[in-house]
């Protein structure tokens, strides 16, 4: 019996070796078969698993680059930007996001209109931007830009109507303004029946709101004073009332003088006298539009007959000759307690009164040779100078500093 493990082929021992056969150099070379694979359960051959696992590798994509945009794009949005001077910026009413976001970035004031766009919307603001004009500081960024836009905080502009304009010329004023939109209106309002005022508007506010803003506004300061006035005023109404007011405010721009300015008009009404205003001579010449710069007022236009010239006219007359403000306004409605019939230019700025016609004659005289004081000593300049006398009117021209006001000169004062 054989004992020898190598000689069985029993477990554990080794299987005789067989014959050894010789390769060709071919042979040798040739590459052996490798280890087959396992094969693939027929579970992931699946094509549904196929599809998961690709549904789900391309989720992971888009995920990732969804991130890799949300970060950039939110640096962009809080990022300074673009314009080193910033601008103002006009969004009209009725403007969606997507138009204010290309208008944006053709002016230069954003980078990318698409991450302003998709800024806003994340954010919630696509109906809070505000129509409006915007003043954009320089390097705002797109977070910047949208927070101006939902505050609705727009450029302000100022339209000036000073007191003493008649209503032709504050008329011109709103029709030249060029942050003002639409036509002016087809009838021009009466004189006097404008608020002189500053108002405050935005780009596109229409010329007819800013007119009726003034009228209205005149109008409730003119009943509001109206109720206030001293029970003795020889005023027939409230027209009187404005069309006086308008003379005080063209006859003195010192707020000291006005109350005691109405009171002489007032105190001539009273006793029937003419108010020989100047203002009024100019009014019944040139109207609404005002007299030329170039055109002194002549002694003989005192005498021209005209429905506004109290020179020549009793009483006050048809309409108010400008808008008069608060402070003429609140002049006549309560007047000082004086005895004045007169005043003329005291050649510094104001006026001196008088209760006299010889007082006021003296006043006159006084003023005059000022006047002639003053004019020798500019003949003498303009001689050294080599300059010639300018040439003068052939009538005479009325200086225009209140020199003949409330009596006129002492050859005319009534």
């Amino acid at each position: 019996m054989n004992t020898n493990p190598a000689d069985s082929g029993e477990f554990g021992q080794r299987p005789t070796p067989g014959p050894i056969v010789p390769k060709t150099a071919s042979e040798a070379l040739r590459p052996e078969a490798g280890t087959p694979p396992p094969k693939r359960s027929r579970a992931s051959r699946s094509q549904v698993v196929v599809f998961t696992n690709f549904v789900l590798s391309s989720v992971m994509l888009i995920i990732l680059a969804a991130g890799v945009a949300l970060y950039f794009g939110k640096q962009e949005f809080t990022e300074p930007g673009p314009s080193a001077n910033g601008d103002t910026f006009l969004v009209k009413p009725n403007t969606g996001v997507q138009d204010i976001a290309d208008q944006l970035e053709r002016r230069g004031l954003i980078s990318d209109a698409r991450v302003f766009r998709l800024g806003v919307r994340a954010f919630g603001n696509d109906s809070a931007l505000k129509a409006g004009e915007y003043e954009v500081k320089p390097r705002a960024s797109m977070r910047d830009i949208m927070e101006l836009l939902k505050s609705g905080k727009s450029v302000m502009y100022s339209l000036t109507v000073p007191e003493g304009l008649t209503v032709e010329q504050a008329l011109q004023r709103i029709a030249d303004e060029p942050a003002l939109s639409g036509d002016m209106p087809g009838t021009k309002p009466p004189e006097g029946s404008l608020a002189t005022d500053t108002l405050r508007f935005t780009r596109g506010a229409t010329r007819q709101q800013m007119v009726d803003k003034l009228l209205a506004d005149q109008k409730k300061l003119v009943d509001e004073v109206w109720q206030r006035r001293a029970p003795d005023l020889p005023l027939a109404n409230i027209e009187e009332f404005v069309t006086l007011a308008s003379i005080v405010e063209k006859e003195t721009g010192k707020g000291d003088e006005r109350s005691r300015v109405a009171a002489v008009f007032l105190n001539r009404l009273a006793k029937g006298m003419r108010l020989q205003s100047d203002p009024t001579i100019i009014y019944g010449l040139f109207g609404g539009k005002g007299k030329p710069a170039d055109r002194p007022i002549y002694q003989s236009d005192i005498q021209k007959q005209t429905p506004y010239n109290t020179y020549v006219i009793s009483g006050l007359p048809p309409t108010p000759i400008a808008n008069p403000g608060r402070a003429a306004l609140e002049a006549v409605a309560n007047p000082s307690k004086t005895d004045d019939l007169y005043f003329v230019a005291d050649g510094a700025g104001g006026h001196v009164f008088a209760a006299t016609l010889d007082e006021h004659n003296e006043n006159v005289a006084r003023y005059r040779a000022l006047q002639k004081k003053q004019a020798d000593e500019a003949a003498k300049a303009a001689s050294a100078s080599g300059v010639g006398d300018a040439d003068k009117p052939a009538d005479g021209a009325i200086d225009e500093s209140g020199g003949g006001d409330a009596g006129g000169d002492a050859s005319t004062a009534q």
